[in-house]
């Protein structure tokens, strides 16, 4: 088994991680030492029950035109999560564990396929190498161009791809984007053993190793520094946290108290979902955690460091409050969503049993005219409601009349104003929504030709669903 990276970026209808679609995948497999061994370049056609974001049309400028020449979803699909789940691959890009790789989880999850797999399985794993720039950024800034926008630092892929010269291409173009995700880790990687040791931060053993070194506080509960990008710049990309220990009903969830809140010294029983915020962290995933030493916080401020020692002593003197801060955070428990949408109830749902994963797996080696066979004897509703769904978009000619009527009354309640939720309650945006945006869009009138038309093209689509 060769072990390799596989550099990859995508392009979205949106930011719905539900209910939107990939549209562009590109992805660039590497040697360890970041030789590049090929190149995979993926159109997606547009699902009828994709209503897309004008936003996300402007970012990406791919026309509905463009998107009619690419192959279905479920295709693309089993494409892309095979390469993710070739033996020895470490999935890696720009931020894409803060977005891409659940985006995808939820395209493999309603496309039947093991949604999973590619962080675990045959000696696949995950990094992202924002959170590692991020890194770079703080702690190595040496050799690297770090780009100001309005005079504010930015760490925004296609500034450091401009300001170091990483790739020629339009940004939000997914090849663009892999291109220059790969330059920039070869250029980070030439600082030797810090790309080594920041490869460990995504390594379950490695960081939870590193985990039990990090120092208390007082008592059992260890201080730490979070480096995450989420923090912006403003404040370093940086968080103070004391450790709660870990959740007593989310496998491998790590919490962490906010140690720099004014509001923490203000806490009573009652307002402990107010007064108090904790970061969830699982062992080799972002975000990256420091000792919070000399060496590290150097960019903390006076007030900063104040609130620290006044929290800290705040704790230690209230312990009974501490404890019943500890307790919430390690019984909480995500809120079911009712009439949760069967494509967003990956969570909710949770695993498959064998003999559903059997079932699924079936449906992917057999023809057409089977998968309508085995559609009648899945037992699960989401699993029979998404198999349905898989027919509809891709292979819509192959449904039953009485399957198609299932699907065609999907379609109206998705062009609907009828509110579909997804696990976060969010709704699925609507038809209404869309042109109405796109209006708003046209009459500020700072848009170019191109996004002019793109607009355009999209309001003729929607008003014709």
């Amino acid at each position: 088994m060769q072990n390799t990276y596989l550099f990859y970026d995508i392009e979205t209808s949106g930011l719905n991680k539900c209910f939107d679609q990939v549209l562009q995948f590109a992805a660039i497999r590497t040697d360890l030492e970041l030789n590049e061994l090929e190149r995979h370049e993926v159109l997606i056609k547009l699902n009828p029950d994709t209503i897309p974001s004008p936003q996300a049309i402007l970012v990406h400028q791919l026309t509905l035109e463009q998107l009619k020449t690419g192959i279905c979803e479920y295709e693309a699909m089993r494409e892309i999560h095979q390469l993710f789940n070739t033996p020895g691959t470490t999935t890696i890009g720009y931020n894409t564990l803060g977005f891409d790789d659940e985006f995808l989880r939820f395209s493999f999850y309603r496309n039947l396929l093991p949604p999973y797999t590619h962080q675990y399985a045959n000696g696949c794993s995950r990094m992202d190498l924002y959170p590692m720039t991020v890194m770079y950024y703080l702690f190595k800034p040496e050799d690297i161009v770090w780009p100001k926008i309005a005079e504010k630092n930015t760490l925004k892929l296609e500034h450091l791809s401009a300001h170091n010269e990483l790739a020629n291409g339009k940004a939000h173009d997914a090849m663009t984007d892999v291109e220059a995700a790969l330059a920039l880790a070869r250029l980070l990687r030439k600082k030797g053993e810090m790309w080594e040791y920041l490869c460990g931060c995504f390594d379950k053993k490695v960081d939870l190793e590193r985990l039990a070194k990090l120092p208390f506080s007082f008592r059992v509960y260890r201080q730490a520094l979070i480096v995450d990008g989420g923090f912006g710049v403003d404040k370093f990309y940086q968080c103070p946290v004391i450790g709660l220990g870990m959740h007593n009903h989310y496998k491998n969830q790590s919490l962490w108290l906010q140690l720099d809140s004014p509001r923490l010294a203000d806490t009573t029983a009652a307002s402990i979902p107010e007064t108090t915020f904790v970061y969830r962290k699982r062992f080799g995933e972002q975000p990256l955690l420091l000792p919070l030493t000399k060496r590290f916080d150097k960019y903390l401020s006076d007030e900063r460091r104040k609130l620290i020692i006044d929290n800290i002593g705040w704790l230690q003197k209230n312990t009974h409050i501490f404890q019943d801060v500890v307790r919430y955070h390690q019984e909480y428990k995500y809120p079911e969503v009712p009439n949760l949408d069967a494509d967003a109830a990956l969570y909710q749902n949770g695993f498959l049993k064998d003999v559903e994963q059997l079932m699924c797996s079936r449906f992917h080696a057999v023809d057409l005219r089977e998968k309508i066979d085995l559609i009648k004897r899945f037992t699960n509703p989401s699993l029979r409601i998404q198999a349905i769904r898989v027919l509809g978009r891709n292979y819509p000619e192959a449904l039953s009349d009485d399957l198609r009527k299932e699907f065609d009354e999907y379609l109206d309640k998705i062009r609907s104003s009828e509110v579909v939720v997804d696990y976060r309650n969010e709704a699925h945006l609507t038809p209404e929504a869309v042109l109405a945006e796109i209006k708003q869009l046209q009459q500020a009138g700072n848009l170019s030709v191109v996004q002019l038309s793109l607009l355009q093209e999209l309001a003729k689509y929607i008003q014709f669903l």
